[in-house]
């Protein structure tokens, strides 16, 4: 009797486009660790997935959306409510 077959994962191909220092990055980390790219393109999605959508405590989206700000000062998480009146205040007085 015939050995029953384990069932086959569905693949869909994704197309990313990389510059040059994204691809050179890919490439060492392969090189490194072995791995192909394409697992290690699904492992950095699985690790960004779990940080982004996984249950956080207060205050961490503010956390996450200060990492997104390049020139936002070193103590914005702790000043927040300072700076963010005195934006409101200097939209207020902004001429119209």
């Amino acid at each position: 009797m015939a050995k029953p077959r384990a069932p086959r994962r569905v693949r869909e191909p994704v197309q990313a486009y990389l510059d040059e220092a994204d691809r050179a990055l890919l490439e060492e980390v392969a090189r490194r660790t072995g791995l192909s790219r394409a697992e290690i393109l699904r492992r950095g999605l699985r690790i960004l997935a779990a940080d982004l959508l996984a249950e956080r405590r207060p205050g961490s989206s503010l956390d996450y959306l200060i990492g997104l700000l390049p020139d936002a000062p070193a103590d914005l998480g702790a000043r927040h409510d300072e700076y963010l009146a005195q934006g409101l205040q200097d939209e207020l007085d902004r001429p119209r």
